[in-house]
């Protein structure tokens, strides 16, 4: 969606220009008209051409989709009319896919849609948790208060993502780096004192050959490695685009050392927290199941789980199906039928995801704790390999030379 530039004319006579974010000019036009401005010119806006999105479409960060829904909450418990907080908050996002979505669904609200029809088309952007607390809120009549719970649940969830990225910059950072001082001595430093090492006509030390071999081996297996590396994320990125082909793909990430119990402890957390909260915005157990079960990012892990609503028409507790999927541990089976029997199941579901979401952080904490000494292990012994293959041979020449 483009932006225009609009020369207007205030009531008092007042010439002004303003970047406004719509489909067409007509929009433009009707927008300001309706706002009391005499519109003397209308023209593209080519300042505001964004060429990150011919490069790719530009992601909703969940820190803009949080403060957007924080406004939302301030301004609907102040009084004002959806409609009206929807302008007002569009006026303010920086960001402009999500600039273009709040104008779309604040031209499907004036069309006479509720919120949660108007935001339907982007689930896939905000999940189908957001729709569902729009719906609950308007159902009951507490927007605000529905939306204060989803806001305080996407923190949580985006804290999550934050912290198992940024655990994960240091051990990154370091391999990274010990790759690179492997790189540089392999390509420039050792061809050239193999080379000098040869005019005195003696022979390389053990190490440097050995250096000097794998350097040539990986040289030669690099393009096929590269080839090979292409090959299979293409081949992942295709099996991800069907439902069938991710299940694979994320059913292979569970045979990982460590991966399947950090994963399946992540699916309870997301589903607990995500089910108590559409209990708590006072959406049915039923409907609430399907919505739950897609907020797990683990599609194997998600299609295991489908058979729990189907469990529950035929009568079965929601503690014994989901202890019958295998995946849910004793612990949080026991949690969450403690909430069944004392008809509390949304706080103990928060209490299950709470608990879960603690054993995750020590488990990412543990991880980094263990790679950390290994990386800087691994990277000494290299730096001592590499000092020992440069100098050994000075060494020698020395020794030669007397």
């Amino acid at each position: 969606m483009p932006y225009f530039l609009c020369r207007l004319a205030t009531e008092e006579g007042k010439i002004i220009s303003q970047s406004f974010l719509a489909s067409s000019k007509e929009e433009c036009r009707r927008y300001f008209e309706g706002e009391g401005f005499c519109v003397l010119s209308i023209k593209r806006d080519w300042r505001r051409l964004s060429w990150h999105g011919f490069l790719s479409p530009q992601r909703v960060k969940d820190k803009d989709f949080i403060l957007v829904n924080q406004e939302l909450i301030a301004l609907l418990r102040a009084g004002y009319p959806a409609l009206k907080c929807l302008e007002m908050v569009r006026q303010r996002v920086k960001n402009q896919t999500l600039q273009e979505i709040l104008t779309q669904v604040e031209n499907e609200v004036k069309g006479g849609k509720s919120l949660s029809e108007a935001f339907s088309p982007y689930e896939n952007i905000f999940s189908k948790v957001y729709i569902a607390s729009l719906l609950a809120g308007e159902q009951s009549g507490n927007l605000p208060g529905t939306l204060d719970r989803y806001v305080q649940y996407a923190r949580i969830i985006s804290q999550t993502k934050r912290r198992i990225r940024s655990a994960l910059i240091y051990p990154s950072l370091l391999l990274f780096f010990s790759l690179g001082l492997m790189i540089i001595l392999i390509s420039f430093i050792l061809p050239r004192f193999s080379s000098f090492y040869a005019d005195f006509e003696a022979e390389l030390p053990l190490v440097t050959r050995f250096i000097i071999v794998v350097a040539d081996l990986l040289r030669r297996l690099l393009p096929a490695a590269l080839f090979v590396l292409i090959l299979v994320f293409l081949l992942v990125s295709r099996l991800k685009k069907n439902p069938r082909g991710a299940r694979k793909v994320d059913r292979w990430k569970l045979k990982i050392p460590y991966a399947a119990i950090f994963w399946k402890e992540q699916a309870i957390s997301l589903f607990s927290r995500t089910l108590g909260l559409l209990l708590e915005a006072g959406i049915p157990l039923l409907q609430s199941l399907p919505i739950a079960i897609q907020a797990v990012p683990n599609k194997f892990l998600a299609f295991s789980m489908l058979s729990v609503p189907e469990d529950i028409r035929h009568g079965q507790s929601l503690s014994d199906s989901l202890s019958r999927t295998g995946i849910f541990s004793d612990l949080s089976v026991d949690m969450i039928r403690i909430g069944e029997t004392s008809a509390n199941l949304p706080g103990m579901l928060k209490e299950t995801a709470e608990v879960y979401d603690e054993r995750i952080k020590g488990r990412i904490e543990t991880l980094v704790n263990l790679i950390e000494p290994v990386i800087i292990i691994f990277m000494g012994v290299l730096v001592a390999i590499m000092l020992l293959s440069v100098y050994l041979p000075i060494f020698n020449i020395i020794r030669i030379t007397r």
